[in-house]
């Protein structure tokens, strides 16, 4: 059991909180007994699982470790006050893992039929992303395709966010000029979203397939992003409010998305 945190494999595992380390290595850190049950279930290139038996009472996380154990993954053991050190939350049920990151490239995908795409450009809050992530999952969307200075969606906040929904969703890195060559390859479907847009987001008969776009939260989608788009949609702002949080616009089209697929049949 490693018992200081000046531990060079410990020191290790505290650098993937941050971007830099996480680019160099393609791996990126995850904590709790839920996630780390999703990374174990889906197949996710766990390269090593962090134990502390000091905090891992729960006899659910402890069967998770003798399950890695099994499967001849890594188990590395350590104090509860060195898993603390690791930790970035309060509370800490000490169980984590390092991952190895899964990128996909345009080249890879193909849209289909009921499996939109959400495409994002420049979204910089991690938060926003993971919850992006989530929603997609959850509506049956493919997944992510984050455009020029998107944030990475292995930050510890997006991760979490995900709720385990990064390990189901494809997550694709593209400039927009190489996204746009591919939309026109693929022949399809581009809506946006724009408060200036006449056509309502529940008015619109969706195509399919489908990416949905949506511009950044500072400034939205700017004007070479729509003159991509097939059609740009607005959702009605009713109260002194002029918009909405990212994650949350994105959630409401995703799911008019799938309630006309449902309707359709």
């Amino acid at each position: 059991m490693i018992t200081s945190a000046s531990n060079e494999r410990v020191k290790f595992i505290r650098r993937l909180q941050e971007r830099k380390a996480r680019q160099e290595t393609g791996l990126f850190y995850l904590e709790g007994l839920r996630i780390v049950a999703e990374a174990l279930e889906t197949g996710a290139g766990i390269e090593q699982v962090i134990a502390s038996p000091d905090l891992l009472r729960s006899p659910f996380g402890q069967e998770l470790v003798s399950k890695a154990r099994e499967r001849g993954l890594d188990v590395l053991e350590v104090s509860a006050e060195v898993f603390a050190r690791l930790s970035l939350k309060e509370g800490p049920q000490g169980l984590a893992a390092v991952v190895r990151q899964r990128w996909m490239t345009l080249e890879d995908i193909a849209p289909a039929a009921g499996r939109p795409w959400v495409a994002l450009d420049s979204v910089a809050d991690p938060g926003n992303l993971g919850t992006i992530m989530r929603t997609c999952d959850a509506a049956g969307g493919a997944g992510l395709i984050l455009l020029d200075q998107s944030t990475d969606p292995y930050d510890p906040s997006a991760v979490r966010a995900s709720m385990g929904a990064l390990f189901d969703q494809q997550i694709v890195r593209a400039g927009f000029e190489e996204f746009a060559a591919w939309v026109r390859k693929s022949n399809c479907a581009v809506i946006g979203t724009s408060d200036a847009a006449e056509q309502d987001y529940h008015a619109f008969a969706y195509p399919d397939p489908l990416v949905l776009l949506m511009g950044s939260e500072r400034q939205g989608l700017q004007p070479h992003h729509l003159a991509l788009c097939s059609a740009v949609v607005s959702i009605p702002m009713l109260g002194k409010s002029d918009s909405l949080n990212l994650a949350v616009a994105t959630a409401v089209v995703l799911y008019e998305i799938l309630n006309q697929r449902r309707d359709r049949g």
